[in-house]
């Protein structure tokens, strides 16, 4: 007689279009089929959903790695198509020694020494957003609000210049739909990221980074030895490829979960220190990165179940974090929650290195917007840009009506 558990195996393509657009009865049915699943269209690759496997497949680095790629491929059976991230695709010790650089450079007295700048823009825009949406009854949240505010304050902290950083979201889309499959998503934003790509690699170069913001500072730890001069790029690309777009889809998430609540709207706009706990709860609620993946680097088990050696381990992030198991009412928008725990900013020693610059631009963003704006209307339909990865959106109709 067998004793071994059996795994489920469901008939589910998490990158369809529906899928993408609507996730959350998805979730539903994986987390619900057992704490872990194999998906029939994707060979040789199981899923885990639930709040508990997550946590420990992202915090056990030395038997779930990540030098095997963070998405679908695997990097030990194929060659990356691009360079691997020297971060978030690197075990220690590289990952070790190259994590404690950025790590430093993004520290906690780092961002106290940005906070002013980044309040001070926060300002300036929510200001602009409250005067068009006085003069022509609408705006955008999508690209009025939470796309120019990262893409104007995180590449000012690195030192990129002005002209074309609107190709960081093209370069960022496609990173993000590279995670996936080889699919149309991936095959649309590949056809548009050709010049963009050298567009990328020129400004990670040292000539063309403002002294002694956060891409030089990198340069700097190559002076000292730290890492390699042909590391320092490199980790620049990563700030470049990972630091907007994340943020931009956290603002946008987070506007629309208030938006759309206006109980909990009133609620931080009555008490401005409510701004960091709304933010988080949104990053719970709507998370923005929804899946990333880690490999078995040896013959191994997750809640008892055998998983092979070099079988991909599908961590769905969003569903972890609506997981009635650990979360009361996990449906619900609830900015009095303390989501601690939650793992949309991923978990372990990959966790976002950039997540106290994000957490900071949530923080300050929403505090301007809750002080300025009394009420958020919603205007319309919004849309969502689809990504193998990411949950974002594309149009958000919004009225903001001053205080």
């Amino acid at each position: 007689m067998n004793d071994t558990p059996q795994i489920p195996e469901l008939d589910i393509d998490p990158y369809a279009a529906e899928n993408l657009i609507d996730p959350y009865a998805m979730h539903e049915r994986i987390r619900e089929a057992g704490p872990v699943v194999r998906l029939t269209p994707y060979a040789g690759l199981v899923a885990c959903a639930r709040h508990e496997q997550v946590h420990a497949v992202l915090n056990d680095h030395a038997t779930f790695i990540s030098s095997a790629g963070v998405g679908l491929t695997n990097f030990n059976l194929e060659p990356p198509f691009r360079p691997k991230s020297l971060i978030l695709e690197a075990d220690p010790p590289l990952h070790t020694q190259t994590r404690a650089v950025l790590s430093r450079i993004l520290s906690p007295k780092a961002v106290t020494q940005i906070r002013a700048a980044f309040t001070a823009e926060a300002e300036a825009l929510i200001d602009r957003c409250l005067e068009k949406s006085t003069r022509e009854g609408v705006i955008d949240g999508i690209h009025d609000l939470a796309q120019p505010y990262p893409l104007k304050v995180f590449p000012d902290a690195v030192g990129l210049g002005n002209d074309g950083r609107e190709n960081l979201l093209v370069y960022g889309d496609m990173i993000f739909n590279s995670m996936g499959p080889r699919n149309e998503l991936l095959a649309r934003s590949a056809a548009r990221v050709g010049p963009v790509t050298a567009w990328i690699m020129e400004h990670c170069q040292r000539a063309n980074l403002r002294p002694g913001g956060f891409g030089d500072q990198i340069y700097q730890a190559a002076d000292a030895g730290e890492i390699s001069h042909e590391q320092a790029p490199m980790l620049v690309r990563s700030f470049l490829s990972a630091g907007v777009d994340t943020t931009i889809n956290g603002l946008g998430n987070a506007l629309f979960a208030l938006a759309h609540h206006p109980a909990e709207y009133a609620k931080l706009h009555a008490d401005l220190t409510l701004a960091r706990p709304a933010f988080e709860e949104a990053l719970r609620w709507e998370s923005t990165a929804q899946t990333f993946f880690r490999t078995a680097a040896r013959n191994c088990t997750i809640a008892g179940i055998a998983v092979p050696e070099n079988t991909k381990v599908l961590c769905l992030l969003g569903a972890a974090n609506r997981d009635p198991r650990k979360w009361p009412e996990p449906e619900r928008y609830d900015i009095h929650r303390r989501p601690s725990g939650h793992v949309a900013l991923g978990s372990g020693i990959h966790g976002c290195v950039g997540q106290a610059v994000a957490r900071l631009e949530g923080e300050v963003v929403l505090t301007a917007l809750a002080k300025r704006v009394q009420r958020i209307e919603v205007m319309g339909a919004h849309t969502r840009r689809l990504n193998n990865t990411l949950r974002a959106l594309d149009t958000l109709p919004l009225r903001f009506i001053p205080a």
